[in-house]
């Protein structure tokens, strides 16, 4: 077990891909964690590499090449890179435990698979020379947010391509076994602090095949995705979110939208007695909520990692700002009162609200998770 009197030093090759964004930004959030950064150059340099695996308690090893039009080129890149690592621990006479990025694949005839079942087997035997630990996570298709299209996987394409206006190709619809990235990196957590159930593959080697948790049809992603699109992105309206492999489909696939799409105006009904705009429409449970903000004063300043929430303007004149974390750009997006309008807060942005009228602003709230100060997936962090 990890001693938590002190911080357990950990640096992620490949820290800049899909699973390694996600594992990075989900342990920049815990006190007992000192992460060491990694830049993808030091592969290329073995003193700068001998340095950062010296640093670490745990080196994740996430970077890896998956798609090439030369599979030569996709086994000796992954190699090159297994070999690289060891030799750097053999250089800084260091043994930290390394927890490998293997693959379903390993097990099928291709050279990606061969790469990652070679590349076990020699982590395997560096930890059974050396004082170190090596464990080996097994992973199935994985999606989430900020997957690359056309790279990651087929529910990043399709996503993208739905949330874009095209309209993707079923090619084989056949049914496909997926973990969600949230799930998928609390057993990453697990595995550095020696609370995942492992199986014992060699001398202090160590094995976890995880499977997946959601089996679904081509067909049926698809058709969620334009269901999204046709109620959410064109009508507004939030789908179901207690089905756990929806709302993760559906958070995965607002990551997509394009910024432009907000904010959003209300269509506002007027008659002599005044006027009606309709905030919201779900077809999941939630909780409304509303502000008054005097001028100059910004609310906010946190990020959501599973909720999805809705800011809407109805008096005086807002800025809302978002910034996906890990992640400079700054979105800016003005509302007034005048004409109410909507925005959507997508999970892992830090976003606020201010007050840049000369009047009282008030706005209403709509965020498909009572509050739980007991699990409020609410973590501060200043937009600008």
């Amino acid at each position: 077990m990890v001693n938590k009197t002190e911080k357990h030093k950990i640096g992620i090759t490949g820290q800049a891909g899909f699973v390694g964004s996600h594992l990075h930004t989900t342990l920049s959030l815990r006190e007992d964690v000192e992460l060491i950064p990694f830049e993808r150059s030091f592969f290329e340099d073995m003193e700068a590499l001998s340095q950062f695996v010296s640093n670490c308690d745990t080196v994740v090893h996430l970077a890896a090449l998956n798609r090439h039009e030369d599979q030569n080129v996709i086994y000796k890149t992954n190699i090159k890179l297994v070999d690289e690592l060891i030799k750097a621990c053999e250089n800084a006479t260091v043994s930290p435990h390394i927890i490998f990025s293997s693959s379903s694949q390993e097990s099928r005839d291709n050279l990606y698979g061969a790469s990652k079942k070679e590349g076990k087997e020699k982590f395997m035997a560096w930890a059974g020379k050396s004082e170190g630990k090596f464990t080996s996570l097994t992973i199935p298709n994985v999606f989430g947010p900020f997957g690359r299209p056309d790279y990651n996987s087929v529910v990043a394409t399709f996503c993208y391509k739905v949330a874009n206006g095209e309209t993707p190709t079923i090619i084989n619809d056949g049914e496909v076994g997926l973990i969600y990235i949230n799930d998928l990196i609390k057993v990453f957590i697990d595995t550095i602090f020696g609370e995942q159930e492992v199986a014992e593959l060699g001398e202090n080697s160590f094995g976890v095949d995880i499977a997946p948790n959601h089996f679904v049809k081509v067909s049926r992603i698809l058709e969620l995705l334009n269901k999204y699109k046709s109620d959410y992105l064109q009508n507004g309206i939030f789908p179901n979110l207690d089905d756990y492999f929806q709302k993760s489909l559906f958070n995965t696939f607002r990551c997509y939208i394009s910024e432009d799409h907000y904010p959003v105006k209300y269509t506002e009904h007027t008659d002599p007695r005044g006027s009606f705009v309709e905030i919201s429409r779900t077809e999941t449970s939630g909780q409304f909520s509303y502000s008054t903000t005097v001028p100059g004063i910004t609310r906010g300043n946190h990020f959501h990692t599973r909720k999805a929430e809705r800011f809407a303007v109805i008096k005086g004149k807002a800025r809302i700002q978002l910034r996906k974390i890990g992640t400079e750009n700054v979105i800016n997006y003005y509302l007034d009162g005048k004409e109410p309008a909507y925005v959507d807060m997508p999970i892992w942005y830090t976003h606020n609200i201010t007050n840049i009228g000369d009047e009282e602003l008030i706005t209403l709230f709509w965020i498909n998770e009572p509050y739980n100060p007991e699990d409020a997936d609410t973590y501060f962090e200043n937009v600008e």
